[in-house]
């Protein structure tokens, strides 16, 4: 194991890091509003710690390092490593500048934003400066398309390659990386993500936000990350006469974040058959559609709510949680328990392969739904032979136990998680609705969950321990189980 190129990566990691936080903390100093305040020399503090510690960790590896390639092993390490250790410096923020946060409420808050989960123990989100919560809102622009492959698109730049740290970042695991070097297509990625970013920001602000609030939102809405500067989220402007014009367009770009990104570079290259062959695209926008429909058709029927009303809120609901954004306009905690049971299904399965968005992944629901027809039809014609193919390619035999096996340790993990959730909550009165709810909006990236962590409400009542073990899972369900896991493997650390 290469301990330098693991510090020296991780190191530059940092570096990048502490960068940003400056240029939060110079918004913060010549913000009009904040003049006087503490973010400014508080994000500067938090800078200068996370950059002290990149030094630390970048100088000796540039002496000790030959390597211009990133092993295997190491790339493991760093991506499982870098999460965990942006995580915890990105909560420093939020420990030294007021109102303050407890250790591991910062740590919960830094690991929310990087893994575009969307959590919150903010408990009024105004009262907090406007350098952090640009802040918070950064830190999940940079999680979003997954703060290690932003840094691939600099390591050509330092002469080192970074295919292995690349394929281990668990949102792109493609063929389609083939098309190009994988610098190149890094960096693609990286200006069709800015690109969307700052189309939505400037609708945002044609729509009459502020340019602060556009900026917020749209960081957040292309991470699906759906960390919002106001305590009632999108809610927060359901009294403006062109809400309406607002949501819809937050939802066609939670839509279209929900994608695969490789294929805007397939169709970019003038591809735009492939658009009709992604199975992951007409699965989860059909998907959504069909849930969209039922929930605005039941509680129009069942509750007397006007068809359209119920349209526009189901609408802008389902896909917020398809997405794993979690951008807010009403409490689906107090929608029927049929229509609840649907929004939790959307929270495990998330958006496709290869996008900002979390959850096991549409692709991987595919696979499950051919194989179990597969199965159910061999019962009575046992000799046909039968392939799965998603997106014209074929899955092997290896490759679906991969995929069972994955869904299988997804919902294992999530149900444990929800019991240790309820040990460390114990005395409470918290109900296993709110243990599940934590956890699925964890493990999945979403934000809220239900009852006592619901849409309108958040994490801040939940014990510390509890906080802490909440962000591990966050970046658990971020790295799709392995590459955090695999840290805990001895054989890992090994010598060759």
């Amino acid at each position: 194991m290469n301990f330098y190129l693991i510090a020296r990566i991780l190191g530059l990691l940092l570096a990048l890091e502490a960068v940003t936080m400056v240029v939060c903390g110079l918004f913060a100093k010549l913000d009009p509003l904040e003049i006087g305040g503490d973010a400014a020399p508080m994000l500067f503090l938090s800078a200068a710690i996370t950059g002290g510690f990149a030094l630390l960790a970048i100088v000796p590896g540039i002496f000790k390092t030959k390597h211009d390639t990133i092993p295997k092993r190491e790339a493991i390490v760093i991506v499982g490593l870098g999460w965990l250790i942006c995580s915890l410096f990105g909560g420093l923020p939020y420990l030294l500048c007021p109102p303050y946060m407890s250790p591991a409420g910062a740590f919960f808050e830094s690991a929310s934003g990087f893994t575009t989960t969307g959590s919150t123990v903010m408990v009024v989100i105004e009262d907090w400066p406007r350098g952090i919560i640009l802040w918070r809102a950064t830190t999940q622009l940079l999680g979003g398309i997954g703060i290690l492959v932003l840094f691939v698109a600099l390591l050509s730049y330092i002469g080192v390659s970074s295919k292995s740290l690349f394929h281990n970042e668990s949102s792109f695991r493609s063929g389609d990386l083939g098309l190009a070097r994988i610098q190149d297509t890094a960096t693609l990625l990286l200006r069709i993500y800015v690109g969307m970013v700052l189309i939505c920001l400037l609708g945002l602000k044609a729509m009459g936000l502020t340019w602060f609030n556009a900026t917020c939102h749209a960081f957040t809405a292309i991470s699906t990350g759906g960390l919002s500067p106001h305590t009632t989220s999108i809610g927060y402007y359901t009294e403006w006469g062109n809400s309406w014009l607002i949501e819809a367009w937050l939802i066609v770009f939670m839509a279209l974040s929900s994608l695969n990104f490789l294929l805007f570079i397939v169709m970019l290259r003038h591809n735009w058959k492939r658009i009709f062959h992604e199975e992951d695209a007409r699965w989860f926008l059909g998907i959504c559609a069909l849930v969209i429909v039922l929930i605005a058709a039941g509680r129009s029927y069942n509750d007397g709510i006007s068809l359209l009303t119920s349209f526009r809120e189901s609408a802008f609901t389902v896909i917020s949680i398809a997405s794993t954004t979690g951008f807010g306009t009403v409490d689906y905690d107090l929608w029927p328990t049929w229509a609840k049971v649907l929004i939790a299904c959307l929270m495990l399965m998330g958006g496709c392969s290869g996008s900002t968005a979390g959850g096991f992944k549409v692709g991987r629901l595919i696979v499950f739904a051919k194989s179990a027809r597969n199965e159910i039809v061999k019962t009575f014609r046992p000799s046909q032979f039968f392939r799965v193919k998603v997106n014209g390619n074929p899955i092997d035999d290896a490759a679906r136990a991969r995929i069972m096996f994955f869904l299988t340790l997804y919902l294992m993990i999530t149900i444990a998680a929800t019991a240790i959730v309820g040990f460390l909550e114990a005395g409470t009165g918290i109900s296993v609705e709110s243990c599940a709810g934590a956890v699925l909006a964890t493990i999945s990236s979403i934000g809220p969950g239900f009852d006592a962590v619901g849409p309108t409400m958040n994490f801040a009542d939940l014990r510390e321990p509890t906080k802490v073990f909440l962000g591990w899972i966050m970046i658990l369900g971020r790295l799709e189980l392995f590459a955090l896991l695999v840290l805990f493997v001895p054989q890992l650390w090994k010598k060759y």
